[in-house]
């Protein structure tokens, strides 16, 4: 028997959920879990390396490439064919922190993603300042 999924943490959903280029006919769609849209997020537009990733979304460092290497396939694929692109799906739990979540500000994260005591993630700017 297969292993479960384990569930991925994320910030907060995408605000656009499909990606339609121009002149695309209703063909067919290339689609993105939810999982695989956060590592792009984290990785390629907040610059995180995997392992900081992975501490964001609660997962081994090898998962997360693996989520990561799937993702960049897929969109090469919508891009180089013209497919649309659906962003549904996946293993994923919504940070129950999302307002205050780190990943909603690391651009300028100090302290590279490090844990508190506690377990949350200390790169928040007032947390950062203080240590």
């Amino acid at each position: 028997m297969a292993r479960p999924t384990k569930r991925r943490r994320i910030c907060a959903l995408p605000r656009t959920s499909e990606f339609i280029p121009t002149g695309a006919a209703g063909g067919a769609a290339v689609e993105l879990t939810v999982d695989e849209y956060e590592s792009i997020r984290l990785i390629d537009r907040l610059g995180y390396s995997q392992e900081e990733c992975a501490g964001q979304m609660n997962v081994a460092r090898t998962t997360v490439q693996a989520i990561y290497d799937s993702a960049r396939s897929k969109l090469a694929e919508a891009l180089v064919e013209g497919k649309r692109l659906v962003i549904s799906g996946g293993a994923y739990d919504v940070c129950p922190n999302a307002q205050k979540c780190c990943g909603k500000d690391c651009a300028r994260r100090k302290c590279g993603g490090k844990r508190c005591e506690n377990g949350e993630l200390s790169c928040r700017r007032e947390r950062c300042e203080q240590e």
